[in-house]
């Protein structure tokens, strides 16, 4: 390869090269018959090569054609059809470009013209169809080239139809309804197709569709014929559970092509309009290249790859049922490429290898060819072995230069491409200019070019200087062009550099030099600002650069440039002044400095505020200051106060001007109470006072009083040394001493300098001294690396030295460590720690302070540490380095270890979906770390009742590619909770809980002609039938059940009304306590007893005795003698859990209920005590039939639901 050709200062002599397809046209040309034919082909080689074309396979005289006109020095095909029939053009063109090292081939281009046929005609009939039902309005657009794009719209207003989940157009563009409403009535369903070439739109017959309620429908049959062909749909309307109109049928199938877009649609229907979801059995769907579009009816996926092929599975539900479609997607390939051949230079008697690696479904054919002509044809060539999908040439001699040809093929496309093998003897050429200068910034990379040309291909070698090689190690990388890379350049990298390219034919050198430069840095910052209108602003920008760059200053005002020609704004050196400031110059100001290699820049806010006004009530400033009892290092101060303006003065304030160092500086010097008109000052040496007072109240200051005399005290030596000694290295052979300098009060007299002391610690040294003035630093050089020394700074001036100076320990700069740690072991404790151990360096080697290890990104002064937080089920590599003041050294070799299966985090999450009488739908997301592989979730759910009280739990184990699972037999208008876990082999992760009700049954009742609301009673959904009380004799009622939420109470679903009709009269229910033959016959018992108890009365005072008993029984009246169940007894409900006895009964010893024979109830003639009395005073009862007893049951009731269990569904 001679990656250097294509640079664009590079200048390289021109070298013979085979042809090269550099730019064609599609395989598949569409061309518009309104616009001329352009066939794309260019070339380039050396020298440039012809052109030639064929067409159909045949030769193609473009000459001979004068609408065909190719362009000079290109291949490409410029075709005139203006006037002329376009269908004459349409053929498979081929470009050929030659020249006298061989030719190239472009692509076989299929050359069609676009077309928009008409739509066919087509008698389209008016539809009637039914609410509810399903319907599709086919599109069947002309087939154009290319396709056109298919929409519906009206023909009133133009509007595109709206789409929903209800109504849906297909991808053949068919308009599918899943079930049809009143409002789809229309008599203008029109279907339009628009080609995107020709910019035409074609339409098909307005359709009509009315839609009819379930009224309109009965009178429209009723009127038309037997067999109306209108009606095209079934006349039922009612809810009905999911179907599919397309596709049809249980499965089907789909091939899509390797790298294509795959569409998979399902179009449903059902009332109410049913739901759409999508899954992939056995995997999980591709989420980054997957989205589900047209309300969830078609599953779309990019790129499509081999594992995509599968059975895809769409499910339609709707709160009726379910339905699905399995699509069995299959995954083929046009041949696509795993390597194509690559252009080859060689030189005389050297081997190359051209290699075609393709793949595709069905497996491509391979094909040679050489210059265009196929190699079985080829002159033969005894260098040359061709072994299907690769070309070996051998010992290649000049003159064999050419052009192969690779065509792989298969029932779906085909692949082409040319590669040339150019046999060149060439000595060694460096393409890049000699002399080059390469200027970077420190810590930059450095890139210096050694471009060169040569076959065979040369070697390049790189030296610093004259002598010393560079070797391909840190931080030297030199690449296969020959540059050499710096990754991060230091300024011990200038020089002079020579590169040298080698080959068996010559040697060639070029020398570059690289300077490597300071950064540019602001050191002065500009500063936020708050600013009085009509006042000044600066701004300060203080930069530090190399000396070899000038930089340039640039300000902006909130990222903008300046205002032009305002003279208020004044760019100096290392300030911004923007004077006079108004309410517009607020906002950011921003320092940019440039050099010719790197900038920096720094931001303030400049806020303007109004000018405060001044205070009315501060006090005035103090009068008459005067110096007395004066001293060398004091002096009594009195004054007089000013007014204070109603306001108490708090305190004055002393303040004083050193106008020998500090001219115009007032400092604060101390505070006196406000009743104090004296004080007694400290001063120090060599200093030029005056002085002045400031009074404060409440309100605020004074102004300043006026200063008073100069006063002037005597030199001394200082009485402070410098604070703040330090000593450390900022080079691994230097020792930097630094102080905070003394102030001008601190000096005590003139020619203020430091004397520095310094020496070696435990070196047996005498101490160096050095005096320095206006400094604040000094820096040792030549010292050892990391090495003690004992420092001491002295104050110096011409009446003294201050006192003895304190001694203060530092060390001499540092260098980078020069070796890793050995012995490096990692220890896995589990799933998301280990421990890492390793043998410490020797100190000679840490060379500066240890600071401590480094282990991946975790430091420690240990020679052992943990990894925390470690991702189970992971591999991580990890190596350890040490650390000191100066940075960090080389790294250990590194290790790799890999972390064991750990618990999988909870489920993405937990849905709770159609509730259901007895059952619920649970749906949920894997967890979004497995943590390891997956091998199943546990679910945990039991009942809560109404104490929140936890029922017993049940455990179901589930697949771990199951995403849903529909739990049924649980309690009807029950809270449950459920707890989801995810296991891998080490266990259940934490758990995702949810709770959920199930739905309540409720029936409902009221009469058929009244005013009355529904009526409510509680049904127990674990039986099947239920018996209503209180029914008037002779009513009508409709009766219905519902189910409810019990959360919301809200209605869930209802069966249809069913009438029902009670009879007037019941032949075992009639109140005989209303009847007159009853009453008569009380009367008659009533007055024999009376009689009965007169003549025993009678009889006892005469003191004998009557038989009553005997009597009674005797000449009982059949009417009040207990009834038995062989009396036809109505059966009462008795508890079948219990075997309680029913109210106003007895238990016999062998436990059957009988009825206590004392019990004369009107009870016993209706439902036990549930009867009730009409309006007219009649005793209304339960219409029920004698209920037969098995003689092993006795009394007892046979299966008679309790109270409670009574409660159940009904029609």
């Amino acid at each position: 390869m001679m990656p250097s050709l294509s640079h664009p200062l590079l200048r390289v002599p021109p070298v013979p090269q085979p042809p090269t397809i550099t730019l064609q046209s599609p395989k598949d040309y569409i061309f518009d018959p309104r616009e001329n034919i352009v066939i794309i082909c260019e070339a380039k080689g050396k020298p440039h090569p012809s052109f030639s074309w064929t067409r159909n396979g045949s030769h193609f005289d473009v000459d001979v054609d004068s609408k065909v006109l190719m362009k000079p020095g290109s291949g490409t095909l410029v075709i005139d059809i203006s006037g002329e029939k376009a269908e004459a053009y349409e053929a498979t063109y081929q470009c050929l470009a030659h020249n006298e090292h061989g030719t190239a081939l472009s692509n076989d281009i299929v050359v069609r013209q676009s077309r928009s046929p008409l739509w066919s005609k087509e008698r389209t009939e008016a539809i009637t169809v039914q609410a509810g039902v399903s319907l599709v309005l086919h599109c069947r657009p002309p087939a154009g080239l290319p396709p056109p794009l298919i929409f519906w719209m009206d023909n009133s207003k133009f509007n595109i139809l709206p789409l929903s989940d209800r109504v849906f157009q297909a991808l053949n563009g068919d308009l599918y309804f899943s079930n049809v409403v009143p409002s789809d009535t229309r008599n203008d369903y029109i279907c339009f197709a628009r080609f995107p070439h020709t910019q035409t739109i074609q339409q098909k017959q307005p359709i009509s569709i009315t839609v009819l309620g379930c009224d309109l429908l009965s009178l429209s049959l009723s009127l038309s014929p037997p067999h109306p062909p209108s009606l095209s749909a079934d006349s039922q309307s009612a809810e009905r559970a999911p179907g599919f109109m397309a596709p049809v049928g249980a499965s089907s199938t789909q091939m899509v092509l390797r790298g294509q877009e795959l569409e998979l649609e399902c179009i449903p229907e059902g009332l109410p309009t049913p739901e759409i979801s999508w899954r992939k059995e056995g995997g999980e769907l591709p989420s980054n290249r997957m989205s589900i579009v047209g309300y969830q009816r078609t599953l779309r996926i990019s790129s499509v790859v081999e594992s995509d092929a599968g059975d895809y599975r769409c499910t339609a539900k709707n709160k009726l049922g379910s339905a699905e479609h399995s699509i069995k997607v299959t995954v083929q390939a046009s041949p696509f490429w795993i390597s194509a051949p690559r252009n080859l230079i060689l030189a005389p008697n050297e081997t190359g290898i051209l290699n075609c690696r393709v793949s595709g479904d069905p497996k491509p054919k391979i094909t040679w060819s050489i210059n265009g002509m196929p190699v079985d044809n080829a002159p033969l060539d005894p260098s040359r072995k061709v072994e299907e999908d690769t070309v070996i040439l051998n010992h290649v001699q000049s003159g064999s230069s050419a052009v192969y040809q690779c065509n792989a093929s298969n029932e779906f496309g085909y692949l082409l491409a040319n590669a040339f093998v150019s046999v060149l003897a060439e000595p060694p050429r460096v393409l890049t200019p000699p002399n080059n200068v390469y200027q970077v910034i420190t810590n930059n990379m450095a890139l210096l070019d050694c471009a060169s040309f040569g076959s065979p291909m040369p070697t390049i070698t790189w030296f610093k200087g004259s002598t010393t090689a560079i070797q391909n190690v840190d931080p030297y990388v030199i690449h296969e062009n020959g540059t050499l890379e710096i990754h991060t350049a230091q300024p011990v990298n200038s020089g002079r550099y020579t590169c040298i390219a080698t080959n068996a034919l010559g040697i060639k050198e070029n020398h570059v030099k690289l300077e490597v430069k300071e950064p540019t840095r602001i050191l002065r910052l500009p500063e936020y600002k708050v600013v009085e209108r009509n006042m000044d602003a600066v701004f300060e920008c203080r930069v530090k650069h190399d000396p070899s760059l000038v930089p340039t200053v640039t300000w902006l005002k909130d990222n903008k440039a300046l205002p032009l020609g305002d003279n208020r704004f004044v760019v100096e050196k290392d300030s911004l002044t923007i004077r006079d400031v108004s309410e517009e110059d607020k906002g950011t100001y921003t320092c940019i400095m440039n050099t010719s290699l790197d900038q920096d820049s720094a931001s303030a806010m400049l806020t303007v505020v109004e000018a405060t006004p001044p205070p009315p009530i501060q006090p005035d400033p103090p009068s008459d200051l005067e110096l007395t009892d004066q001293m060398d290092r004091s002096v009594q101060l009195t004054w007089i106060p000013g007014d204070e303006h109603n306001s108490p003065t708090q305190k004055f304030v002393i303040q004083y001007e050193d106008l020998l160092h500090q001219p115009d500086v007032w400092v604060n010097l101390t505070e006196v109470a406000g009743s104090g008109t004296t004080a007694r000052l400290q001063l120090s040496p060599y200093v030029y006072y005056s002085f002045r007072i400031l009074a404060q109240n409440h309100v605020g200051f004074s102004q300043p009083s006026h200063p008073s005399r100069q006063y002037r005290t005597n030199p001394a030596a200082p009485d402070v040394n410098p604070s703040d000694v330090q000593a450390s290295g900022t080079d691994h052979n230097n020792l930097v001493i630094s102080w905070k300098p003394l102030t001008g009060l601190q000096a005590n007299g003139p020619a203020l300098r430091y004397k520095i002391l310094w020496r070696q610690k435990d070196a047996d040294q005498e101490w160096v001294e050095e005096t320095v003035a206006n400094a604040s630093r000094h820096v040792v050089t030549d010292t050892p690396t990391y090495a003690p020394y004992e420092v001491k700074v002295q104050a110096v001036n011409d009446y003294g030295s201050g006192p003895e100076p304190q001694l203060v320990l530092g060390y001499s700069g540092e260098d980078l460590p020069s070796s890793a740690p050995e012995g490096v072991q990692v220890m896995v404790h589990n799933s998301t720690l280990a421990e890492v151990h390793w043998e410490p360096i020797s100190s000679s080697t840490v060379r500066g302070k240890l600071q401590g290890y480094k282990r991946v990104t975790y430091y420690t002064r240990n020679k052992k540490g943990r990894l925390p937080g470690l991702r189970p089920y992971s591999v991580y590599d990890l190596h350890v380095s040490v650390l000191n003041g100066k940075g960090e050294g080389p790294p250990s070799p590194s290790r790799s270890f890999s972390t064991p299966e750990g618990v999988p985090e909870q489920p993405g999450f937990l849905e709770i979906s159609n509730p259901n009488v007895d059952s619920l739908t649970l749906e949920w997301g894997p967890p979004l770390n497995h943590n390891g592989r997956l091998t199943g979730y546990t679910l945990k759910y039991q009942p809560v009742n109404s104490t929140s009280e936890l029922g017993p739990a049940k455990l179901m184990t589930i697949a771990a590619n199951q995403t849903s699972v529909t739990l049924v037999n649980l309690k009807s208008s029950t809270l449950y909770k459920f707890y989801f876990y995810a296991t891998t082999i080490k266990g259940s992760g934490p758990s995702i809980t949810k709770e959920a009700f199930t739905v309540m049954d409720t029936g409902t009742f009221k009469k058929l002609f009244g005013k009355e609301e529904w009526k409510r009673e509680a049904v127990n959904s674990s039986a099947h039938s239920f018996t209503i009380k209180g029914l008037k004799p002779g009513a009508s009622y409709k009766v219905r059940v519902v189910a409810r939420d019990p959360v919301t109470d809200s209605m869930v679903h209802s069966t249809e009304e069913e009438l029902v009709s009670v009879p007037a009269v019941a032949n075992r229910q009639v109140d005989i306590a209303t009847q007159g033959w009853f009453i008569g016959l009380m009367c008659a018992i009533a007055l024999l007893i009376l009689v009965l108890l007169i003549v025993c009365f009678i009889k006892r005072n005469k003191g004998g005795k009557y038989p009553v008993k005997e009597k009674e029984e005797a000449h009982q009246d059949p009417e009040i003698q207990p009834m038995k169940e062989d009396d036809g007894t109505f059966g009462e409900y008795s508890d079948t859990e219990d075997n309680k006895p029913l109210k106003g009964s007895r238990t016999a010893s062998n436990g059957t209920v009988r009825r206590d024979e004392s019990d004369d109830s009107l009870v016993d003639y209706g439902e036990g005590g549930d009867g009730q009395f009409n309006e007219d005073g009649s005793f209304i009862g339960q219409y029920s039939g004698k209920k037969e007893k098995d003689t092993h049951e006795g009394n007892e009731s046979s299966e008679a639901p309790s109270p409670v269990n009574a409660m159940n569904s009904f029609i």
